[in-house]
């Protein structure tokens, strides 16, 4: 099982991290049901590890963490932080979606 955050998101990351009260935070990666295509992809920072079900990493400095369930559906994931000026946002690359909505936020396997 592999998911790569690029250096843009783990620039970002870290940005977003410095700012927070908490020592322990992660960013959490998951994949729930919904969205126009079947299945949306999802960002938090958690502190909560379920140790027999949670798949911990290091992206650079950036601690990470995906669910048993979700890293089936992630691995070679690719996750990016994109800067415009009309939108920034984190987004998934994934190879294992055989298609995606026009927003990008959701895909089918």
């Amino acid at each position: 099982m592999q998911v790569t955050i690029t250096e843009s998101a783990q620039a970002k990351l870290k940005e977003l991290l410095d700012g927070q009260d908490e020592e322990n935070l992660r960013f959490r990666v998951f994949v729930q049901g919904g969205g126009c295509s079947g299945f949306r992809y999802g960002f938090t920072f958690d502190d909560t590890i379920v140790e027999d079900q949670d798949w911990l990493f290091e992206a650079g400095s950036v601690p990470c963490v995906v669910d048993q369930l979700s890293a089936s559906y992630l691995s070679e994931a690719v996750v990016d932080f994109e800067d415009s000026p009309f939108n920034s946002a984190f987004v998934v690359k994934n190879p294992r979606a055989v298609s995606t909505c026009g927003c990008g936020e959701s895909f089918a396997v």
